[in-house]
């Protein structure tokens, strides 16, 4: 390793010491803080200089077993203030419905064509996909291509329906859709420390999820769905929220 290697693990450890020493001080011997005070903390905290600011994120442990399919998670919410990141999305639609797809924001919008061209260079170039009923029976070509990207349009997120549009708008608007991992965890982005979000926009996207995840509670599940929550940037340490 080359001392200049040695001296930036240095200087990352001494200030994630510094960001722990912080919440420490800000939490004063209790587990867990209030929501606004929590999102005070993190934008308090050292942060990583990326051009567009760390994201913030939220992390749910959920008291679900993911094993078994009756108690999965998965769902969407509409963050009301966005996540400060422009979202490519592509469209499958009949012909009759590409101008209109790329009008409402799509970055992308075809029918069998654009099938075949992601068929063809085996990769996505966009974050988002939504797809008309009809379309949906032709993207079994590229199903493992989208499901590896996360991308697969699903009913269950809202990504699939005939008013393409309203569904464009909507993911610009702030859509996140989520589920939980095999370990039965959540991980939502929830905005960015940046000029354009303040404590209150950001407090205000995670209530937003907050409130989705208890409305997605399976009706399997008979405790609390959610066991513990954290939030967190970029490279930060966590802390836990009430």
């Amino acid at each position: 390793m080359s001392n200049t290697t040695i001296n930036k693990t240095k200087k990352v450890s001494k200030k994630y010491s510094a960001n722990i020493a912080k919440i420490k001080a800000a939490t004063a011997g209790k587990d867990k803080l209030d929501l606004k005070l929590a999102v005070e903390t993190l934008f308090s905290l050292e942060q990583p200089k990326f051009k567009d600011g760390a994201m913030v994120e939220l992390h749910v442990k959920l008291n679900i077993n993911p094993a078994k399919t009756d108690q999965n998670v998965r769902s969407s919410v509409i963050l009301p203030f966005g996540i400060g990141k422009k979202v490519a999305i592509a469209a499958f639609v009949t012909p009759d419905k590409v101008e209109a797809a790329l009008a409402a924001g799509a970055t992308l919008a075809g029918g069998e064509e654009l099938i075949e061209e992601i068929k063809t260079n085996g990769s996505v170039n966009f974050q988002r996909a939504i797809a008309m009923p009809d379309m949906m029976k032709k993207l079994p070509a590229i199903a493992r291509i989208l499901g590896t990207a996360g991308v697969m349009p699903n009913p269950k997120t809202g990504t699939v329906g005939d008013n393409i549009e309203d569904i464009i708008k909507e993911i610009l608007a702030g859509k996140i859709d989520f589920k939980n991992d095999k370990g039965g965890n959540l991980h939502i982005p929830c905005g960015k420390i940046n000029t354009t979000f303040t404590v209150d926009t950001i407090v205000s996207n995670i209530q937003a999820a907050l409130d989705a995840i208890e409305k997605s509670k399976p009706e399997a599940v008979k405790k609390k769905l959610v066991a513990s929550a954290f939030i967190s940037s970029t490279m930060s340490p966590s802390i836990k929220i009430a």
